[in-house]
Formats: structure tokens, sequence, C-alpha cells
């Protein structure tokens, strides 16, 4: 009987644990009436302009999904990840949404912690010469001193990029990225690379010399930048994707062969808590993912990137998301 009764109280127990955690992220969101949403600081993407005060792609899409849970777009939060130990917000699954790249997720050992979900930017490292300079591919700077960062990847993509080409380049790491500026600045290297959105920055700064820079039109090496939610709550990680999907769906050019805009991939889901003007609610607060990017990277924002991949795929980019057939 002392058996029976001892199993029961443990079978409880752990019902009452599944039951808690069933449900738990959507829960908390709510009863705090917040959103809290996590990165590194990137250009365009999430970027501090004062403190406790964020823009960029992540940010407005952090907004997107407040706006589809709480009916608000002003109910968010958002951390920066800045040292090994800030990326605690998401082993301990503090956060909400994460939007991580795939040498972060591994670099941290995040990869048990996190379930991927759709992508929000495609990042490229690049290179950047002066407007002047006679290059006009990066294959021109053969032989030429290009500034880098130490320990981060463009070492190794330039490496590959003319190890393939059987010609060498001038290596000018460093460890500061303000000493690499200055020294690009003044010419005493003839190019400079890194991410695509960390060098569009750049050259909105001439330094002393005011020099002009343009980026070159080869891409090193792209990579994603995913929006992540915890493994602990599928219906969570549904409002996330489903929200994204409509950011990029919406974005869709109409044709006469197929809808585009709002109608492309409506989305009935009672069963997430969603009711039926969530999508016309969140495109009302941020708009689609074309609006969201011209107002932080491209041709509405100081640093004036072209779509390129991140375009719709519709129009040649890599962006596709489920839709009616």
């Amino acid at each position: 009987m002392r058996f029976v009764l001892v199993f029961l109280t443990l079978f409880g127990v752990c019902c009452s644990i599944s039951e808690a955690q069933a449900g738990s992220v959507i829960k908390r969101v709510k009863e705090h009436n917040l959103v809290r949403c996590g990165s590194v600081e990137r250009t365009g993407l999430a970027t501090q302009a004062e403190p406790g005060g964020w823009s960029g792609v992540n940010v407005d899409i952090c907004r997107a999904i407040a706006a589809a849970v709480l009916g608000s777009s002003d109910r968010i939060e958002y951390h920066e990840y800045e040292t090994s130990k800030s990326f605690d917000a998401v082993r301990n699954q503090q956060d909400d949404v994460y939007f991580l790249t795939g040498s972060e997720i591994e670099e941290q050992k995040l990869a048990g912690k996190v379930l991927p979900g759709p992508t929000v930017f495609v990042e490229s490292n690049a290179v950047m010469v002066a407007s002047n300079s006679a290059a006009q591919h990066v294959s021109d700077l053969a032989g030429e001193s290009i500034c880098f960062m130490i320990g981060s990847s463009v070492e190794r993509s330039l490496t590959a990029y003319f190890g393939a080409l059987h010609k060498n380049w001038f290596r000018r790491p460093f460890s500061e990225d303000g000493e690499m500026i200055d020294t690009y600045n003044v010419q005493n290297c003839h190019a400079i690379a890194g991410e695509i959105t960390t060098l569009a920055n750049i050259r909105l700064d001439p330094g002393v010399n005011r020099l002009s820079s343009r980026i070159l039109p080869e891409s090193l090496t792209t990579f994603p930048v995913i929006a992540a939610t915890g493994t602990q709550d599928g219906e969570w990680s549904a409002i996330v994707g489903w929200t994204i999907h409509t950011l990029i769906n919406a974005d869709r050019p109409e044709t006469s062969w197929y809808a585009g805009g709002a109608g492309v991939m409506p989305i009935s889901a009672p069963e997430l808590g969603l009711d039926k003007d969530w999508q016309r609610r969140v495109l009302g607060s941020v708009g689609n993912y074309g609006d969201i990017f011209d107002r932080h990277l491209g041709k509405g924002s100081p640093l004036k990137l072209d779509r390129g991949l991140n375009a719709n795929h519709f129009r040649g980019g890599l962006f596709l998301s489920p839709f009616l057939e």
C-alpha cells in the first residue's frame, strides 16, 4: 500500500511538471505582458542607439511577435549577448526569441537548447576599397594588403578565396576595430574585410582624409541569422515561425499567376491563441519584411545596402516561405 501511495505521488508530481512546462513561454509572455529577445549587436539588425533603445531588423521582428501575441508592438525588451556569459540567457531559456548564427550556436554549445527557426537575414563577409581604387573585384587585390579582425571568419574566407586563385595577399590583422578602421581610412592597407553590415557602417565615417569607399560585389562567405526559440514550448515556436513567415510572404509581389501581399498565406490558428486579425495587426505595426529591410539596411537607411540575397525568392533572393500554391 505504501509503495502504491509513493508511486501515485511521484506520478502526480511528474504530471504537474509536464503541465507546467507545456505552454510555459506563452504563459510567461502573457503574464509579463512582454516579449524578450536578444542577439549580439549587429549594425542594422540590432543596434543600441541609447541605453535601453534598440533598433534594427531583429528588433522589428521582435516587435511583430509582440503585436501578434500581446496586441502591441511596444511590449518588447531587447538584450545584447556581448560575452560568453551573456549567452546564459539562451542556456537558461530566459529570453523568448534568440537571433543567432550557426557559429554562435556551435561556439556557445547551444544546439541542445534551441529550436532553429526561420532565417531573418543573410549576412555576408565582403571586402571594401576606396572609391578611387582600381580594384573592381576581390581578385584584383592579389598581392595587396587587406585589414581584418583577428578571431573572425574573414581571414579563413580570404585565404580560401585567394588559394583557389593560386594568388597571395598581404595579411593585416587587428585586435581593435578602431585601430583597424583608422588604418584603412588613411589607406595604410588597400582594403578592409568584414561582415557587409559592418563595412556599410564603416563607410559612413570617412575619417580625417574624408575617404569615400565602396563594397566589392563578391561575397566571400554567406551565412544566415536565424530566429531561434527554446526547446520547451512548441506552441511558442510555432507563433514565432508563423509571424516571420507572414512578414516574408507579405513582401511577395502579386502577379496574374499567384497572390501577393498579405493574402499569400492566411494563417488561422486559434489553437495558438491567435485571433483572426493577428496578421493584419503585425503588418500594420512593422510592415512587411521588405519595409523592415529598407528601414534599417536599405534605401531608407544610411547604410544603403541592396536587398541582394535578402530579397524575396520571387525577386531573385533566398527568402521563401510556405504559400498557397
